[in-house]
C-alpha cells in the first residue's frame, strides 16, 4: 500500500491532460480524523479521547469546525514502541464496574471514591435510561491502586471525615470532569478569542453577560463557545443534560472561570478588537421627546390679569366713595 501511494504521490504532472483537462496533485500531507482513526486502529471514540488527552495532535481543518491530522503525526505514532497495543491501552475508558474490579473494591466503594474526586472521569455518556455514565482511565486507576497511600481508602472503614462528606452530598465528579474537559478545549485553542470562548463555555449566559458588558464583544464571543460533547441535537434532552454538566454550579469554581475570562478577553481585544459595524450603522439612541406644555386654561387668569383687576377695583372704589352725597348738618338731632 505504502508503495502504491508513493508511486502516485511522485507522478510526474503535465501542464494539462488533453482529455481530462489540468491535472493537480494530491496533497498527501494531511489526514482526515475518521482517516487517521482508521489507520491508527483506534475506535473513533478511543480517537476522540486520545485527542482530548493530547495523545495525538491534531490541525484545524480547511472548514470551521474541521480538525486534521498531519502525516508527519500518524507516522511518529505507528512508530512508537508497542504500536498499536501501547497507544490503545493508554486511551482504554472504563465504567464503574469494571474500575471497582480493576481495584478490586465493590462498586458502590468505587463510586464513593469517585463522588469524592479520588478518581477522576475523563469522560461521559448518557446511557438509554438517560442516565450519566462516567468514564475513568483504566491507566490512572491502575496508578492509584498501585499506591500504597491509598491501601487505607480501598479496605476497610473509609475516614470519618470522609465519610462527613459524603454525607453532605458531595460528588465531585462534574466539577472534576469539567476542569479536564477545559484543558482539552485550551489546548485546542489557537487564538486568544478561542481562548476565551473555551472558558465562557462553562459559564451561564447571566455570568457571562455580567463579565463581558460590551455587546459587540459578547456577540464576537458567543461565535467560540463551545457545545458540550456528544454531538446530541441542542433541543433534546440529552444535549441538555449534557450542557448542565457542562456548567459551573459551584461559587468558587464559577469565581475563578469569571476572573480566567475577564483576563483572556483583554487579552483577546488587544489581540483583535471584536468586529463592529460602521459609526453610521450603529443604532443611535435619541434622548426621548420633551412633554409639550400644557395650554393655559382660559378661565385662568395670569398674574398681569390679577394686577390689572386689582387696579380697576381700586378706582371704582375711590370714585364710588368721591360720587357719594355727604349728611347735612341739619340732619342729626
Amino acid at each position: 500500500m505504502s508503495r502504491q501511494r508513493t508511486t502516485t504521490t511522485q507522478r510526474t504532472v503535465t501542464a494539462f491532460d488533453l482529455e481530462a483537462g489540468p491535472v493537480v496533485a494530491k496533497d498527501d500531507s494531511w489526514v482526515t480524523t475518521g482517516g487517521a482513526a482508521r489507520e491508527l486502529g483506534l475506535r473513533r471514540a478511543e480517537f476522540d479521547l486520545a485527542v482530548r488527552l493530547g495523545r495525538i495532535r491534531t490541525e484545524p481543518g480547511g472548514s470551521a469546525g474541521e480538525r486534521r491530522v498531519a502525516r508527519a503525526e500518524i507516522e511518529r505514532l505507528r512508530a512508537g514502541p508497542g504500536f498499536p497495543e501501547t497507544l490503545r491501552r493508554s486511551v482504554h475508558a472504563v465504567g464503574t464496574a469494571e474500575g471497582a474490579a480493576l481495584l478490586g473494591v465493590a462498586k458502590s466503594r468505587f463510586a464513593r471514591l469517585a463522588r469524592l474526586g479520588l478518581l477522576v472521569p475523563v469522560a461521559f455518556h448518557l446511557n438509554r435510561y438517560r442516565a450519566v455514565v462516567w468514564l475513568y482511565l483504566a491507566d490512572e486507576l491502575r496508578l492509584f491502586g498501585d499506591d500504597g497511600k491509598n491501601a487505607p481508602l480501598l479496605t476497610g472503614r473509609m475516614p470519618e471525615g470522609l465519610r462527613g462528606l459524603l454525607d453532605s452530598g458531595i460528588d465531585l465528579r462534574p466539577r472534576n470532569w469539567r476542569s479536564r474537559h477545559l484543558g482539552f478545549l485550551l489546548r485546542e485553542a489557537e487564538d486568544p478569542w478561542a481562548r476565551a470562548g473555551a472558558v465562557a463555555s462553562f459559564l451561564d449566559p447571566p455570568h457571562m453577560t455580567q463579565v463581558v458588558r460590551d455587546p459587540y464583544d459578547r456577540s464576537h464571543l458567543d461565535g467560540f463557545r463551545r457545545r458540550p460533547p456528544g454531538g446530541a441535537h441542542p433541543d433534546s434532552p440529552g444535549a441538555q443534560i449534557a450542557a448542565d454538566l457542562m456548567t459551573a454550579r459551584d461559587p468558587d469554581e464559577i469565581a475563578w472561570l469569571r476572573a480566567d475570562l475577564t483576563r483572556l478577553v483583554d487579552e483577546a481585544r488587544a489581540h483583535r478588537p471584536a468586529p463592529r459595524p460602521p459609526a453610521s450603522r450603529r443604532p443611535v439612541l435619541s434622548p426621548p421627546p420633551a412633554r409639550p406644555a400644557a395650554p393655559a386654561r382660559p378661565d385662568t387668569p395670569t398674574a398681569t390679569d390679577r394686577a390689572g383687576r386689582r387696579g380697576l377695583l381700586a378706582r371704582l372704589r375711590h370714585r364710588t366713595r368721591r360720587a357719594a352725597p355727604r349728611p347735612s348738618a341739619g340732619g342729626a338731632r
